[in-house]
């Protein structure tokens, strides 16, 4: 689905509301009215409780909350009848200053890494040299034609086209201008959904980016995840307006990188779930039926995706690496598709068997949502970060920006104390830097199957399927397992 590659072979080597007892009570007679001769209203009675309001007539009154009762643990942007786009910004108590003094010094740190660019194998920032080239083919009013390197979904014109909004800076700091801004947006969502700081989820996102050092800064993924975040937690709100919102969300991300719209496949039964898919279905058609007018070669994407092989990075590309290492496999590596594949006997019969993998993990995910019967507020959020581990897991292609995804996906699911997925929100973060190590730092040693380039691999894919079991196992068990007795 992406690629993770140098352009050229490596140099070897509540609703806000009111506190219990601050609500204005009326009283009736000498208890609320000032006495004659202007003295002052009697105190309430003793014993240290002010009396409780008087009933409506339609049953005894609610008793008074107690001042332990947990606040609301997350309470989307757009959770609002009619929320705006100040309603979103607007992120309650806002982040705290610990979050946003972390969020710039690891920002800093991954920008000066993109300066320099000289780690490991170094020239991670190529990448973004390429959407430049592609933004001239937009210009001249086609996609990429018959190139090999071009494989994503139509929507993924409007990322590259992006930085010609900001035509003041180069292209280059365009790019990374607006992927710091998408990454500072997911981190509000976050902070936001967890204004009573009882959940981890902006920490985990803020904390976890770096691990990958400065790729998120030369890959579109973080503008991707934040359509896919952005989406959960408009689908978590209430109205019949933020469901919409969520699933054009999910739209827009599935034509920009496929997997976004796995953010729906978790949406209560019901009218959520009819609300989010119409609205992510009229979004795929319509953006698709505009970009195919206005540019040629739109579906050119699918011949290149259909010719894809093994990535060195995948986990059938680790099981080769091994046979490999051990003489039980004569292929080799070669640069394909702008990235290093396995060539070989039985490549092809893997790469099928990936394939019906995805398959039967898409058809595993289709029996749990008719299985689930029981749903909390974080099982949409569970099932999507479940789905695209699957997905991820069973893919030709794992490239280290994959991690992107999945961190994104984690820091939302940690945004609810009902969450599953805290166990699989930590196996990521090792798997996390250890892809770094695998890309860019290690990536010789990778492609040339040392034992460190083979281990820092069979840990990190070992962690993912790992993850990736567990998820599946924890979401299958939270909701649709019988109901013990």
């Amino acid at each position: 689905m992406t690629n993770d590659r140098p352009e050229s072979p490596p140099r070897p080597g509540r609703e806000t509301g009111s506190r219990p007892g601050s609500e204005t009570r009326s009283r009736s007679g000498s208890e609320a009215a000032p006495r004659p001769g202007g003295d002052p209203p009697l105190p309430p009675p003793s014993g240290g409780e002010p009396p409780l309001p008087p009933s409506s007539g339609d049953g005894p009154p609610a008793p008074p909350r107690s001042t332990s009762e947990l606040p609301a643990l997350t309470k989307s942007p757009f959770d609002s009848d009619t929320f705006t786009f100040a309603t979103f910004v607007t992120v309650g108590r806002g982040p705290d200053l610990a979050l946003a003094v972390v969020w710039i010094l690891a920002r800093a740190g991954m920008l000066l890494l993109l300066v320099r660019d000289d780690l490991g194998i170094g020239g991670v920032g190529r990448e973004v040299g390429l959407y430049q080239y592609w933004y001239g083919q937009f210009a001249a009013g086609t996609f990429p034609p018959g190139d090999a390197m071009w494989q994503y979904p139509p929507g993924a014109g409007l990322v590259v086209m992006a930085p010609g909004l900001l035509p003041w800076l180069t292209y280059f700091k365009a790019f990374v201008a607006l992927t710091l801004l998408a990454d500072a947006v997911v981190t509000l969502a976050l902070a936001r959904a967890d204004s009573a700081r009882l959940t981890h989820g902006a920490w985990i996102w803020v904390c976890g980016l770096p691990l990958l050092l400065h790729l998120p800064l030369a890959r579109y993924d973080v503008q991707t995840t934040a359509l896919a975040v952005l989406a959960l937690l408009a689908l978590g709100a209430r109205s019949t307006a933020a469901h919409r919102l969520g699933g054009a969300l999910a739209g827009i991300g599935a034509m920009v990188k496929v997997w976004p719209a796995l953010a729906l496949i978790g949406t209560p039964r019901g009218r959520t779930t009819r609300e989010a898919w119409t609205a992510a279905a009229v979004t795929v058609l319509v953006l698709l039926a505009t970009l195919a007018l206005l540019f040629s070669e739109s579906l050119g994407f699918l011949r290149q995706q259909g010719g894809r092989g093994i990535q060195i990075e995948s986990l059938g590309g680790t099981a080769l690496a091994v046979a490999r290492a051990t003489g039980a496999w004569s292929g080799r590596v070669d640069f394909r598709y702008g990235a290093f594949e396995y060539v070989g006997p039985y490549v092809s019969t893997l790469g099928h068997l990936a394939l019906l993998l995805t398959v039967l993990a898409f058809g595993w995910l289709l029996l749990w949502r008719l299985q689930a019967h029981r749903w909390t507020p974080a099982t949409p959020l569970d099932a999507a970060l479940a789905a695209v581990l699957l997905f991820t897991v069973t893919s030709r292609v794992i490239s280290p920006q994959y991690m992107i995804w999945l961190i994104g996906l984690a820091a939302v699911c940690l945004t609810s104390r009902d969450t599953v997925m805290r166990p699989v929100a930590l196996l990521l973060l090792p798997a996390a830097a250890l892809s770094s190590l695998a890309y860019p730092v290690l990536y010789a040693d990778v492609v040339d199957g040392t034992a460190t380039g083979l281990a820092v691999m069979v840990l990190r894919n070992g962690l993912l399927l790992a993850a990736a079991l567990l998820a599946a196992r924890r979401l299958w068990t939270s909701t649709a397992t019988p109901d013990a007795e």
